[in-house]
């Protein structure tokens, strides 16, 4: 067994502390967004997280409850899609490009929109789980976005949560947010790629004139959503399927579920 000072030792960020004192304050000043590390709660006890431990796997404190809340929420996302007349007007090979590439950041406006709450736990170095989610990892890798969710993780989708809660978008707000985001021109192999564009530009359109008419006296406010909207692409897809799905759809693969609810 290490003692309590060796296991310090072994640890990579202890080390560059002892050599580097201000490596905390180095860190904070280099954080694009300008903010401490982690969400709108970050904490002094925060800065003394080694990059050890945000890459400790981690899983959901109580999946029996948010796996059901969540899964609705992204079943509204894909209702969402559908109850659109102007996304059905679409070819279908676009319609499931869209999807594919859109639900991820979809399901991370649901989740704002309906405020869901989640807590995650360590998952134990000898579990059965941490071994299938690294040999998962081992099998299917191919970049950083095919990692199994990890405390750094969580703090991302947390931290973008509370901007948009901090936010506190209308419905209305939120509805044509999510179509900027939804016609996405930028989506690879579309048939229809200046249609979408067009229908992006007239949700962006519609957002802005019912910004300037909820909020006359925040001239920032519109440039301040779409800068909100662009951090939901730094959620990755295979983040939100291991945390909030696998539980509930085991091996299956979710875009085939996904695939088979927008079709039904």
């Amino acid at each position: 067994m290490f003692s309590p000072k060796e296991l310090r030792r072994s640890c990579f960020c202890s080390d560059l502390r002892q050599h580097r004192p201000h490596a905390i304050l180095f860190n904070i000043l280099n954080r694009k967004d300008g903010r401490a590390p982690g969400d709108d709660h970050w904490s002094y006890s925060d800065a003394h997280r080694c990059h050890c431990e945000q890459q400790k796997l981690v899983c959901l404190t109580s999946p029996e409850v948010t796996c059901p809340v969540a899964s609705a929420v992204l079943l509204k996302t894909v209702h969402f899609m559908k109850s659109l007349p102007s996304f059905q007007q679409l070819p279908c090979r676009d319609q499931l490009s869209l999807l594919r590439s859109c639900w991820a950041p979809l399901f991370v406006l649901g989740l704002a929109q309906e405020r869901t709450p989640f807590e995650v736990t360590d998952v134990p170095a000898g579990s059965i789980l941490r071994k299938i989610l690294l040999n998962d990892h081992n099998r299917d890798s191919g970049g950083a976005a095919d990692s199994p969710p990890t405390l750094a993780a969580v703090h991302n989708l947390k931290s973008c949560l509370n901007k948009f809660w901090s936010l506190d978008l209308s419905p209305k707000e939120y509805a044509y947010l999510k179509g900027t985001v939804l016609f996405n021109p930028d989506v690879c192999s579309l048939l229809s790629c200046e249609m979408i564009e067009g229908l992006q530009q007239e949700a962006q359109w519609a957002l802005q004139e019912l910004v300037h008419t909820l909020h006359p006296d925040d001239p920032g406010r519109f440039s301040l959503i779409l800068l909100t909207a662009s951090a939901l692409h730094t959620v990755a897809q295979s983040f939100i399927t291991e945390l909030f799905f696998r539980p509930v759809i085991g091996r299956t693969d979710l875009h085939e579920l996904l695939t088979e609810i927008l079709l039904s």
